[in-house]
């Protein structure tokens, strides 16, 4: 792993660390504290990776649960955390935690990934007059404004993905099958101590149509479209892209989607700035493509979040309710699909900045190429 601050950087602006800044979005609600069960908020908090731990942050509260399998890890890891090995049954020992932290006050959960039974058996668990709150989304918010490193290391895993479109395309595309490229894709992000952060798609012809086919036997044939999507995941962070070649000449149709969707991408990334909806970026795409007469064939948002997971907040699309915030890494990918023809998407990487410049990671070339 990469050196990055788990558990203590938050954003060079303020200067405090993650559970300092969840601490304070706590206080601002009716809670004492929020229990996180989520384990990649848990990482993201404190760096701690293992497969079994839970959290307890507020003001002056910094609890961190864990079994004894990881009491080792946790104890060589965690700093700045009063750690607690929970023996016996799991909901039990979190319970009399929570009961003995904010006696007669209310807890958060993590309401978006708690299962109702495990909220009602912890509930059911609590004593003293301790109860649960429905607070899900607070880490999620946080992680969206990425530090330094945070972009650093977003930038590497872009970086990769860039060099194996490189190694892909040099190697030619006509003749193999979709599944073979895939394949390869994910050797080389292993073989540099990456994964993939997602089965990559690759889409040739008819199957391009299809916004999230699997590569299968199908051969890549001469003159077709071909869609590519992956991104690497490299030191805990992941990395999206997509790029859509020829295998040689194209009939008129091809060329225009093409066209069209290049223009849409180019012209949201211009529109991305902090402060900007995600819904007025993805209408600044999207309504190029209606102008050409290709709306319907535009059907999912022009794009997501990107850190820790391949799909984060915000998302981008036409009914999104988010605000493009300083810090954001977005996804931007205009696509058309033309069922049983062929299809396109051109996908971006973009860190979102205070001054509405934004940095594109994805430095892959984007005009249509033909790949042999």
């Amino acid at each position: 792993m990469t050196d990055l601050p788990h558990g203590t950087a938050s954003g060079e602006a303020t200067g405090t660390s993650r559970p300092e800044r969840l601490s304070e979005a706590v206080s601002g609600r009716e809670i004492e504290a929020l229990l996180i069960t989520r384990l990649v908020n848990i990482e993201y908090l404190t760096g701690f990776t293992g497969s079994n731990a839970a959290c307890l942050v507020g003001p002056g509260i910094r609890t961190f649960l864990t079994d004894f399998r990881y009491a080792d890890r946790a104890a060589a890891e965690l700093d700045g955390w009063n750690v607690e090995i929970v023996s016996g049954e799991w909901l039990a020992g979190l319970a009399r935690q929570v009961s003995q932290t904010v006696t007669g006050g209310r807890v958060g959960i993590e309401d978006e990934h708690v299962t109702v039974r495990t909220a009602r058996l912890l509930s059911e668990k609590l004593t003293g007059g301790a109860s649960l709150a429905d607070e899900g989304g607070m880490v999620e918010h946080l992680r969206r404004s990425k530090d330094a490193a945070e972009v650093s290391a977003i930038a590497a895993a872009a970086g990769l993905t860039d060099s194996i479109y490189a190694e892909l395309f040099e190697r030619g595309l006509a003749g193999r099958t979709e599944a073979d490229v895939a394949g390869y894709a994910v050797g080389r992000m292993r073989e540099r101590g990456a994964e993939p952060s997602f089965t990559p798609i690759v889409a040739a012809g008819p199957n391009g149509a299809s916004p999230h086919a699997e590569p299968g036997p199908r051969e890549i044939g001469e003159g077709e479209l071909v869609v590519i999507d992956m991104g690497s995941k490299l030191d805990g962070y992941c990395s999206d892209c997509t790029r859509t070649v020829a295998t040689g000449d194209l009939d008129d149709q091809a060329r225009e989607i093409y066209e069209v969707t290049l223009k849409a991408n180019e012209s949201a990334l211009d529109a991305v700035a902090a402060g900007r909806s995600a819904a007025e970026i993805d209408a600044v795409a999207r309504d190029l493509i209606v102008e050409a007469g290709y709306g319907e064939q535009f059907g999912h948002g022009l794009g997501h979040g990107v850190g820790m997971e391949i799909h984060e907040a915000p998302r981008l699309g036409p009914r999104s309710q988010d605000t493009l915030i300083e810090g954001d890494v977005v996804t931007v990918e205009p696509g058309i699909y033309i069922s049983g023809r062929h299809g396109v998407r051109i996908e971006d990487l973009v860190v979102v900045s205070a001054e509405g410049i934004s940095r594109n990671l994805s430095s892959h070339p984007k005009g249509l190429t033909v790949v042999n």
